[in-house]
């Protein structure tokens, strides 16, 4: 005999109940989804402030150090013309900042025009920032602000020490040689120091005893430490390498040690060997500085205005007695750069993962043949009479008077500093 099972009336109730209040809620579940839904659909949208604020939150979280803004993407800050400026130009006078060394101070040394002066670089389609030396100042407190390189380099430097030194009060600043190839301006009450480190090639050589004069370039393979060593905590980083590699079509690389009783060499092209030093200094970086405290910058190469033909003057000229700039924007200003250099450079930067900002100075500055030193410097010996009787045959048409064509190098340095 089967027994038929049967539920008692109590749990019959309890089971309805059950059932009832679980659909209950998953219809409510439903239906206040669906009025949320229905409600976000017809929210007031996000006021103007409102898209503002997510909007600076978001740029907050991915700026660069630094950073205080972006440059527009379509404004190019390397692209444009010299406009001539008497009104704000230049920032400082000669004759103000005590650190111009006397192979740039253009004016001390006789040169009888000042028109070199009044340029002010105009970006096609907008403005450069105007440089702050306040904010600066107040953004280096704490920090180290390193220049890296040759003696172009070290005039971007003494720029840059000319155009904030006078918001600081004498007892407060200082400049001084710590090592042969370290110069240190020291700004006391920030607790910050602006400094250059003296190494042509950036990897070792027998070029980096400061002032130091050799006929034949040697470097030593895989040695960027031995210099990279004093490099190590700076906040803000400029490189520059170039002119040093010009003087020969080949070089000669070490392959041991300079201290090495029997040395053994190899010799590379010119642009091989600089491949390697580029590459050298990259991996540096990358092993040695932290993208989210310190920005690194690498000035483009310095154009040097040896042949006026260049720019339609006598075919024996050269930068001596210019005065104004090249007035063709279309003419050929990569006759006075290395090509191959420049290719070099776009390539290993831009295979390269460092975070990097190229200074792109080459192409504004070439146009700029009446802002070399020219004649009128301190030499490193006196001219023959000879060279008296012919100035353009020991005219520099490498370097650059201060204040001058640097200024602007530097203001491009504080566009990309704080406005990437």
């Amino acid at each position: 005999m089967v027994r038929e099972t049967r539920l008692s009336p109590l749990i019959f109730i309890l089971f309805t109940f059950i059932s009832f209040i679980a659909i209950f809620y998953c219809q409510d579940f439903s239906s206040s989804h669906r009025r949320q839904q229905f409600s976000a659909l017809n929210d007031p949208p996000p006021s103007l402030d409102e898209l503002k604020h997510k909007k600076s939150e978001e740029r907050r979280e991915t700026m660069l150090p630094f950073a205080v803004g972006k440059t527009p993407e379509e404004c190019d800050i390397f692209s444009g013309k010299w406009v001539r400026d008497e009104e704000d130009k230049p920032l400082y006078e000669e004759s103000e900042c005590p650190y111009i060394q006397p192979q740039l101070t253009c004016q001390e040394h006789g040169r009888p025009d000042k028109d070199y002066q009044f340029w002010r670089w105009q970006p096609h389609g907008c403005d450069l920032p105007k440089f702050n030396a306040t904010l600066l100042l107040e953004a280096l407190r704490g920090k180290r602000m390193l220049f890296v390189g040759d003696s172009l380099n070290r005039g971007q430097y003494i720029s840059m020490v000319c155009l904030l030194h006078s918001l600081v009060p004498e007892n407060g600043k200082s400049m001084k040689s710590s090592y042969e190839s370290l110069t240190v301006f020291k700004l006391k009450d920030y607790n910050a120091t602006i400094e250059f480190y003296w190494a042509p090639l950036l990897l070792e050589s027998n070029g980096d005893g400061a002032g130091s004069k050799v006929s034949e370039r040697i470097i030593r393979n895989g040695s960027i430490d031995t210099h990279g060593k004093f490099w190590e905590g700076a906040d803000v980083v400029v490189f520059n390498t170039y002119i040093w590699w010009m003087t020969r079509l080949k070089l000669k690389i070490l392959t041991g040690s300079f201290t090495d009783s029997v040395q053994k060499f190899e010799v590379l092209q010119t642009e091989d060997a600089y491949r390697m030093a580029m590459q050298s200094m990259l991996e540096w970086v990358q092993r040695n500085m932290d993208p989210k405290k310190t920005r690194v910058f690498f000035t483009g190469m310095s154009p040097s205005h040896t042949r006026s033909i260049h720019w339609g003057g006598e075919p024996d000229g050269n930068c001596y007695n210019e005065t104004t700039p090249v007035e063709d924007l279309e003419y050929n200003w990569a006759l006075h750069a290395h090509e191959s250099i420049m290719k070099i450079m776009d390539e290993e930067f831009s295979r390269s993962s460092v975070p990097l900002s190229f200074l792109n100075i080459t192409r504004l500055s070439s146009y700029r043949k009446d802002a070399h030193t020219q004649i009128y410097k301190k030499l490193w010996s006196p001219p023959t009479e000879d060279q008296l009787a012919n100035p353009k045959s020991y005219a520099d048409c490498v370097h650059w008077c201060l204040p001058g064509l640097q200024d602007t190098w530097n203001e491009l340095l504080f566009a990309k500093l704080f406005y990437p």
